[in-house]
């Protein structure tokens, strides 16, 4: 779950740090109010938007306005906080680090809205736990950095980075972090995001929760409420049926090498059913339904679970729903799902309910589809630009 800033900065006041005076507004600000009024969004480059603006005493009616009237809403949550006088803008964040499995810090001299645009950033692998992970940040730091103020920030990226596992954060990032004329540290705006697999853990902050809600679409939440989670893509050309995050980025990326771009991505929701194929291919088929969309493509892979189960399935929603446009479809299994059950009977079953062929190898199966969409509609998917790829293992 991805909290607002008003979510994240009352996060991180609970655990003791330092965040701007602040009030939550759902109607018009009073023509007193002064300081740093900001919209309340799920996604970044707000200042760069026009919504973060510093007013004067009169100038916030006008200002809300204005920034709701950018969002299209006019009752849209805006948080109104102090001014902070500052010496300099820092970058700190912290995320998970897929590779290595572990909390890694990044952090750059020059915050600010052009962050994107500095230096590369300094960064190290972060164990708040391990024994020497101060002088670890502390020495990645100082290069960039005061002695002094290296320290400081070296102190609170350790405290975030518990922060981060006490909260099950995926990312937890400030920018601008604020050095005070004092010399200390004040978060100024804060991203966080959570592990939606810890949600039985929290209760999910209202407004953020309301947010992300809102920004579904209709067949966005029915999915939800159906037990799996779906995110509908602009400009696809397939509707992709999969299950699972990394199977479903796999097939996402080797769609669009092929210029047969996805337009939806699928994945499983914690709690969630142990068999929602009929209503991942019915949200697929109302999909396949547009214009622009031009065939279903449907892969899964069964480790232990029996083969036989998912095709009677997948037979029986096609009984029930044909497809609206060309269905391709793959499934890999492995030793134990194939138990009693071959890839063979599996073409025979599902031949019988109109598919064509059936894939055990997701190139072979997204070749299928670049194949027989561009036959059918040469313009609509054009070629591939040729690619060629190299095996670290490969002679020179």
């Amino acid at each position: 779950m991805r909290l607002t800033e008003h979510d994240g900065k009352t996060l991180l006041r609970r655990h003791g740090l330092a965040v701007p005076r602040g009030t939550l507004l759902a109607g018009p600000p009073g023509p007193e109010a002064a300081g740093m009024l900001k919209a309340q969004t799920l996604e970044g480059s707000r200042g760069k938007r026009g919504l973060v603006r510093r007013v004067a005493a009169g100038e916030a009616p006008v200002a809300a306005a204005a920034i709701r009237a950018a969002l299209g809403d006019a009752t849209a949550p805006l948080l109104l906080e102090e001014a902070v006088a500052m010496v300099r803008e820092v970058y700190l964040a912290l995320r998970i680090d897929g590779t290595a499995q572990a909390i890694e810090l990044l952090c750059s001299p020059a915050g600010g809205v052009e962050v994107e645009a500095a230096d590369a950033l300094l960064r190290c692998p972060l164990d708040p736990d391990a024994g020497l992970a101060l002088e670890m940040v502390f020495a990645t730091l100082r290069p960039a950095f005061p002695p002094d103020l290296a320290a400081r920030l070296a102190r609170l990226a350790l405290r975030l980075a518990r922060v981060m596992r006490a909260e099950d954060l995926e990312l937890l990032e400030i920018n601008p972090l604020a050095v005070l004329p004092d010399g200390g540290l004040m978060a100024c705006d804060a991203r966080l995001v959570r592990d939606d697999a810890s949600a039985f853990r929290h209760a999910p902050p209202p407004l953020s929760a309301a947010l992300e809600d809102a920004a579904l679409t209709p067949l966005e939440r029915r999915a939800r409420d159906q037990g799996f989670q779906l995110v509908e893509l602009p400009g696809g050309t397939v509707a992709m049926v999969t299950a699972g995050a990394g199977l479903g980025m796999l097939m996402l990326d080797l769609l669009g090498d092929a210029g047969c771009p996805a337009a939806c991505f699928m994945d499983n929701l914690q709690g969630g059913p142990l068999d929602s194929t009929a209503e991942r291919l019915d949200a697929a088929f109302e999909i396949a339904r547009r214009p622009a969309v031009r065939g279903v493509m449907f892969f899964t892979t069964l480790a232990s679970r029996p083969l036989k189960a998912r095709v009677d399935a997948l037979a029986a929603a096609l009984r029930a729903s044909p497809p609206p446009k060309p269905l391709f479809v793959g499934i890999a299994a492995g030793h134990a799902a194939l138990h009693g059950y071959s890839l063979d009977q599996a073409r025979a079953e599902l031949a019988a309910v109109g598919v064509a062929a059936l894939h055990d190898n997701p190139h072979d199966l997204v070749r299928a589809v670049a194949a027989g969409l561009r036959a059918a509609w040469p313009l609509a998917c054009p070629a591939a630009p040729a690619q060629t790829c190299r095996r670290e293992d490969a002679p020179e």
